[in-house]
């Protein structure tokens, strides 16, 4: 390790009371990314797929089919779908708002720890002029004990200041960056659960018209349990 790196460990050391806020924070944002992206990933794929064998299980009316898919799906769009099975004999139009609130709570939860990505990002500056207070302030007290002014009394104190506000815009930057990154995917996978759901009610359409179509409609299987959304058959 050549000088240069060990002068730059001491400054960072010497401004504990901002490195060490900014270290933590910065083992927290790198846990969330690594927890979040492994959320994330293949989640967009697995939701299409999922809507493809709901969709087409639903146009057989086969809904004990559509409930063991989801159950043993982990995705977002199958718990949702679940929620959906469990109404019976509803108007579509509360169905879609049953749909509607699980999908919601569902990407609420899809966002759970990117605040502490912004927080970070938004004060992490502020912690670094913080350092650069204390140093500034720090290079006045020299100079004041001293009796004297000059570079070489306040050049560690600048130095210091320096480094805490280098680091408080490197963490800033980097939890800014990862924050609308992960944002977007989870705008995109909340884009992709909505267009789920219209399918998932479009099929309920399909069914509810060809049963009440009468003798000239397709056939279609017979249904295993009763189909959400269908409203009911009277004799």
């Amino acid at each position: 390790m050549d000088s240069q790196s060990i002068d730059l460990l001491e400054m960072a050391g010497e401004a504990w009371h901002t490195t060490i806020p900014l270290g933590l924070a910065s083992i927290a944002c790198v846990a969330i990314v690594i927890e979040r992206w492994w959320q994330y990933w293949g989640l967009a794929k697995a939701t299409r797929a999922l809507t493809r064998d709901v969709v087409e299980a639903l146009v057989r009316r086969d809904v004990a089919t559509v409930r063991s898919l989801c159950e043993q799906s982990k995705t977002p769009a199958a718990r949702i779908f679940l929620d959906g099975l469990r109404w019976k004999n509803i108007a579509l139009e509360d169905l879609d708002r049953v749909l509607a609130t699980s999908r919601q709570e569902e990407v609420h939860g899809l966002r759970r720890g990117l605040w502490i990505l912004g927080t970070t990002g938004s004060l992490a500056p502020y912690v670094g002029l913080l350092g650069t207070v204390i140093g500034i302030l720090g290079s006045f007290q020299a100079m004041a004990q001293q009796g004297a002014g000059g570079f070489t009394v306040v050049a560690a104190g600048i130095s210091t200041a320096l480094v805490a506000t280098a680091m408080g815009l490197a963490v800033a930057i980097s939890a800014l960056l990862v924050f609308n990154f992960l944002s977007t995917r989870v705008t995109n996978i909340a884009n992709g659960l909505a267009r789920s759901c219209e399918r998932f009610v479009q099929a309920l359409l399909y069914v509810e018209s060809v049963s009440s179509a009468g003798p000239g409609a397709p056939p279609a299987a017979e249904p295993t349990t009763e189909v959400p959304g269908a409203q009911p058959q009277h004799a």
